[in-house]
């Protein structure tokens, strides 16, 4: 059996060998008529030969080491050449078809520019189970110096048309050109024959005949370990090396059996499955007892520190089991067994080394087990396909690598097209990669014509047709086998109109908003949807969607469909170079971007059952790097403008998380223009900093208790295209939030519980970082596990502190700073506020004693001081706080606490203090009969107005603090909320209370229609009006209705929720002073009476002026007291009402 050549290698001559399967067939071609430059330009080229057609057909071509197998013979009229092709196809069948076919056409054929005279096949080598036999055709032979030496399977000791070795550029020769004619004789002797003659007078004796070893015994050895991408290639260290320890073992184990040639031992490849080592071995004969042998090669590599799977070694045929060279989708494929005499125990069939006869939906097996059927085929399907027989010591394995045809793509330029009434030639193009197609029907004046993977048809429209509608099928070509399945045609409908507002050549015409498709441009594979449109005043069509990938990343995609483990390294290593070579074009094309993003996902997925090395990761990443880089970034925004979810983003990420795992190797960097990845083994601490362009992001491992294998991986680029909704807003079109850093992902293969990340800041304008990792199972940014960190003074930094390893970065979003008008509003409000609520204690003092002759009176005083007090003093740690913070870096913990415990609990006071202004109107207006004593009000006041408040501010930093969660981290002094959610107990006992005296507004005036209703007609009805309205006028505010917008302030991100807070919550000093002191017709005749003392207690000399000024003062204050009481039918009985408490409370 011969060894797969590498990739890398020069094939043969005419071919490469694609797998150790294919059939080689050598042909002599002759008599042509060219000069000698243009039959090697030719031979360079792909041979066209009619037949090529089929699908099964392997493109076959001369190289330049060809050269010597063209041979000149001149003649007078021509010169002749005579040209040796090699050929490699699929299945023998194919050689046959070629064969019948040569034999059917005539003698003299053209290809392009040269004739054929005459064609004669010399050899083919064919791959049997114990190996290649290269057989000659009728009136070739092999020369005997070549049986000698590799061994013949002839059974004509004459002549040697049989060998048990495929030789390259080696071929049957014709009787008459043998140089060798010596008889081969005795060339098949199985043993030693010894050859003597003796006469009387000397005795002479032949010198015994070498045995033949003839018999090449397929075998494989199964190991219990992961396959690592590496053993694809031969020249690798790791390949060397693996495949030297093992054919040590065997030579060490199989030296002493019989029949055994020593040396012959030799791995030719390894293949997944764990790792499969198939090897042959020369013998005299296939009778050979391997049970001890085989134990003890498991034994000494068992030394060398491999492990030998159970049941490990099998001798492995690789044979055609499939009934036919090719299956296509949707058909059946038949599997037959050959049951070989020398294996004659229980056949069974493995597929992938899975059991098919657990899924009999999809296989059928038969009763003797030869014959395996699978049903409905698909490209899922590929892969191994393998018939066991027991067999003595070890089972005998006949398998398969199927590979399922791609389906066929028939892609026609446009599916409709209309036609202006007009005489004229509209060219239907239809192409089909890999398969032969034609037009069906093809009318008699039409004419077709050819162009590598495409046809026309030229279709004639005569003005006579107009209003009619003709239809033109592309279809598979000789594959009547395929017509009943979807993918075998494809229709073009034709129509010619009157009318219509557009019109283009390729297009057609059409009306406006009509929707038709064309092909993308040369060298682009897809469609572009158009539609009809007014653009400045002219009608025409405009491209409103491309799905256009490129040629070569599509011939890509369609290997990625049938992509199998071993081939992942040349196939990644080809997408890397195709995407380097074309990055300009994949820039400017989404749909690339997202086939080459489909493309990484699928080897991301395949390497899941083995292990990748450097190389592998290299490609990877290169083709990453290319496809996030700056110039794709209007290709992303095309990708996910429609797409709220974003998943080609996140399969991107995971599929880097996934193949990052299946990593061998250690200690070394991967580094590209915007991505950097490192590979190593740590002990004790970890640093890792980023050292890509404008990134000093760094990881740090504080303690790692064992050795242990760590990936990090740094993202400069990915940030741009990755979403950013998270567990609190699923929406990318109305999230705020901004990946504000570097992308860094982590892989360990040990647990890592604490992890820190610094992360530079990209946009210092946002606030209020979160420490973030993609959470694949949410689809979203989630925080969970991760806080963040508070540091030093390092600007434009986030630190985070993780317990878990996978992809994370910093979630930033403008809510740390909305608008800078806020800052203003709010220093500007909260001065206010201050100087009104100085100014309102300043009046309460004055007027004390004027206002509190009753109960009722002085407890709503004692209220309203309460809460300017509370007030006061939580807008001076406001400033206090808002001067400690200093943006863009950690908030400050001690300072920072104090004030916000201080702030927390005067706030709460104040609400508190509300809560009891409303009990005792509600008390006044519901109980009006009932008195309570001053001491008890004022007991009850007191420990609900301050000791409710310390009670909860006592809690929340006992319960927070702790663990750092009590405040902000950064960009602001105020409760947390992202981790502890303490603000919650700001904002439940705030909330709570607004309810409650909204609840007790709507019962007082209740109650005082009710009562209103029922009194003494009064002459002016006005009075109920005014008096409801001033109960709204002065509870709403100081209620704190104004705190409902803080609820805005947390969901919306609207700039205008939060300038409406900022407003009413910077100037309640105002409002304070304005509807709880100004507003009160007591207060302001208390008022004006001690400024008339004071007046009146001015010097004589300076009567007059005190007294205009007096009398200024005096006026406007009666004014407001005079148009307070103007609706009133009795001003006395109004005033004499004081005694009354509900009466007081609501009187102005």
């Amino acid at each position: 059996m011969r060894s797969e050549p590498t990739e890398g290698k020069r094939p043969a001559a005419g071919g490469s060998v694609s797998t150790s399967r294919v059939r080689r067939v050598a042909v002599d071609a002759s008599r042509g008529t060219r000069r000698e430059e243009q039959v090697k330009a030719e031979a360079k080229g792909t041979m066209a030969l009619e037949s090529k057609t089929r699908s099964q057909w392997k493109k076959f071509s001369y190289t330049d080491e060809a050269q010597h197998h063209i041979r000149q013979k001149r003649e007078d009229s021509y010169t002749e050449y005579l040209a040796e092709i090699e050929i490699n196809a699929s299945s023998i069948s194919v050689i046959d078809y070629i064969k019948s076919y040569l034999k059917s056409v005539q003698n003299n054929f053209t290809i392009g520019n040269v004739t054929i005279f005459d064609t004669r096949f010399t050899t083919v080598c064919n791959l049997v189970d114990t190996g290649y036999k290269c057989t000659c055709e009728d009136q070739y032979f092999w020369p005997c110096n070549m049986c000698r030496k590799h061994g013949s399977c002839s059974t004509n000791n004459d002549t040697c048309s049989c060998i048990n070795a495929y030789v390259d550029r080696q071929h049957c020769q014709l009787v008459g050109e043998m140089e060798d004619m010596t008889a081969c004789m005795h060339v098949v002797s199985d043993t030693t024959t010894a050859v003597s003659t003796s006469t009387a007078t000397s005795s002479t004796s032949a010198a015994p005949l070498t045995p033949v070893y003839d018999k090449v015994i397929s075998l494989s050895l199964k190991m219990n370990e992961m396959f690592d991408t590496s053993l694809t290639k031969p020249d690798d260290a790791n390949y060397i090396k693996k495949t030297g320890i093992i054919q040590k073992a065997i030579e060490q184990g199989y030296e002493k059996l019989p029949n055994y040639k020593k040396g012959s031992a030799k791995i030719f490849r390894f293949r997944s499955g764990s790792v499969i080592a198939d090897y042959t071995i020369n013998a005299t004969n296939n009778n050979l007892d391997l049970s001890s042998a085989n134990a003890q090669v498991s034994k000494t590599l068992f030394n060398a520190g491999i492990l030998v799977a159970q049941n490990a070694f099998e001798e492995s045929v690789e044979k055609m089991l499939a009934t036919k060279a090719n299956y296509y989708p949707h058909q059946s494929m038949e599997l037959r067994c050959t049951r070989p005499e020398s294996a004659q125990g229980t056949m069974k069939w493995r597929v992938n080394d899975k059991d098919p006869a657990e899924n009999k939906a999809k296989y059928s097996i038969t009763d003797d087990s030869s014959t395996l059927t699978v049903k409905d085929v698909s490209e899922s399907d590929n892969g191994r396909y393998s018939c066991i027989i027991e067999s003595g010591t070890i089972p005998y394995v006949q398998w398969q690598n199927v590979v399922i045809q791609l389906r066929p793509n028939i892609i026609v330029d446009k599916t409709e097209i209309k036609l202006q009434c007009a005489d004229q030639t509209v060219s239907l193009r239809c192409c089909a990669e890999s398969y032969p197609i034609e037009w069906h029907p093809i009318p008699s004046n039409d004419a077709v014509d050819s162009e590598p993977g495409c046809i026309k048809l030229q279709h004639k429209i005569l003005s006579t047709s107009c209003g009619t509608s003709e239809s033109f099928t592309c279809r598979l070509k000789n594959m009547k086998e395929l017509e009943t399945f979807d993918y075998y045609d494809t229709s073009t409908k034709v129509q010619t109109v009157r009318e219509f507002d557009c019109q283009n050549e390729t297009l057609g015409v059409g009306k406006i908003d009509d929707i038709v498709k064309g092909l993308c441009e040369k060298g682009l594979e897809g469609h572009i949807t158009y539609k009809c449109q007014t653009i400045n005043s002219k009608n025409d069509w405009i491209s409103i969607q491309r799905e256009c990938v490129v040629e070569a990343i599509k011939d890509l995609e369609k290997k990625a469909e049938v992509l199998v483990v071993e081939q992942i390294p040349a196939f990644l290593a080809n997408l890397s170079n195709t995407a380097e070579n074309y990055t300009t074009e994949i820039t400017q094309s989404a749909a690339t971007v997202q086939t080459i993003v489909e493309m990484l996902v699928k080897v991301a997925d395949i390497s899941q059952t083995v292990t990748i090395d450097i190389h592998v990761m290299e490609d990877f990443l290169q083709t990453v790097d290319i496809i996030v880089s700056d110039n794709t970034l209007t290709a992303w925004q095309n990708i996910t403008k429609d797409d709220t979810t974003a998943k080609t983003s996140t399969d991107l990420l995971q599929a880097i998380e996934n193949i990052s795992d299946r990593l061998s190797g250690d200690n070394f960097t991967i580094n590209e223009s915007s991505i950097q990845l490192k590979r190593a083994t740590i002990e004790n601490t970890f640093i890792e900093t980023s050292r890509l362009p404008n990134s000093t992001t760094q990881v740090v491992i504080p303690n790692v208790v064992k050795p242990t294998l760590i990936t990090v991986i740094f993202f400069t680029k990915l940030d741009q295209i990755l979403p950013t909704r998270n567990t609190s807003n699923n929406d990318n079109r109305t999230s705020q939030n901004h990946i504000n850093g570097d992308v860094v992902v982590v892989k360990v293969n040990e647990t890592i519980n604490n992890i820190s990340f610094a992360f530079d800041i990209t946009n210092t304008s946002l606030g209020n970082p979160q420490c973030v990792f993609w959470n694949f199972s949410l689809d979203r940014w989630d925080s969970t596990g991760c806080k963040v960190k508070i540091s030093g003074n390092e600007q434009n930094k986030v630190t985070c502190d993780c317990n878990h390893t996978t992809s994370f970065s910093i979630l930033m979003s403008p809510f740390g700073n909305v608008h800078p008008i806020l800052d203003y509003i709010t220093y500007i409000g909260v001065a206010i506020s201050i100087a009104c609520l100085i100014l309102c204690l300043i009046i309460e003092t004055i007027v004390w004693k004027s206002v509190t002759r009753n109960n009722t009176s002085h407890m709503r005083h004692v209220s309203l001081v309460n809460i300017a007090v509370s007030l006061l003093i939580a807008d001076i740690w406001f400033i206090i706080g808002a001067a400690i913070l200093n943006p863009g870096k950690p908030t400050p913990v001690n300072p920072c606490s104090a004030a916000v415990f201080f702030m927390h609990f005067f706030y709460l006071a104040l609400f508190f203090w509300m809560f009891i202004s409303a009990l005792l109107l509600l008390y006044r207006t519901v109980m009006v009969f009932s008195q309570m004593s001053r001491t008890k009000m004022m007991v009850i006041a007191f420990t609900v107005g301050y000791g409710a408040p310390l009670l909860i501010a006592v809690i929340t930093v006992a319960s927070t603090a702790g663990a750092g969660r009590y405040i902000w981290t950064r960009d602001a002094c105020w409760l947390n909320w992202n981790e502890s959610k303490a603000l919650l107990a700001f904002v439940v006992p705030a909330l709570t209370i607004v309810a409650f005296n909204i609840m007790v507004v709507v019962v007082v005036v209740y109650k005082m229609l009710r009562r209103g209703s029922g009194a003494t007609p009064q002459p002016d009805q006005k009075h109920v009006l005014v008096v409801i309205v001033r109960c709204v006028a002065i509870l709403t505010p100081i209620f704190g209705l104004t705190w409902g917008f803080g609820i805005g302030t947390m969901v919306s991100p609207n700039v205008g929720v939060h300038v409406v807070f900022t407003i009413l919550n910077s100037f309640q000093g105002f409002f304070v002073l304005v509807f709880g002191t100004l507003l009160d017709s007591k207060v302001r005749e208390a008022l004006a009476g001690k400024l008339s003392l004071m007046n009146l207690s001015s010097t004589p000399t300076r009567s007059t002026n005190v007294g205009i000024s007096s009398s200024s003062g005096l006026g406007f204050f009666e004014r407001l007291r005079r148009r307070n009481v103007y609706n009133m039918s009795n001003p006395s009985a109004a005033r004499s009402a004081n005694s009354t408490g509900a009466s007081e409370t609501l009187n102005p």
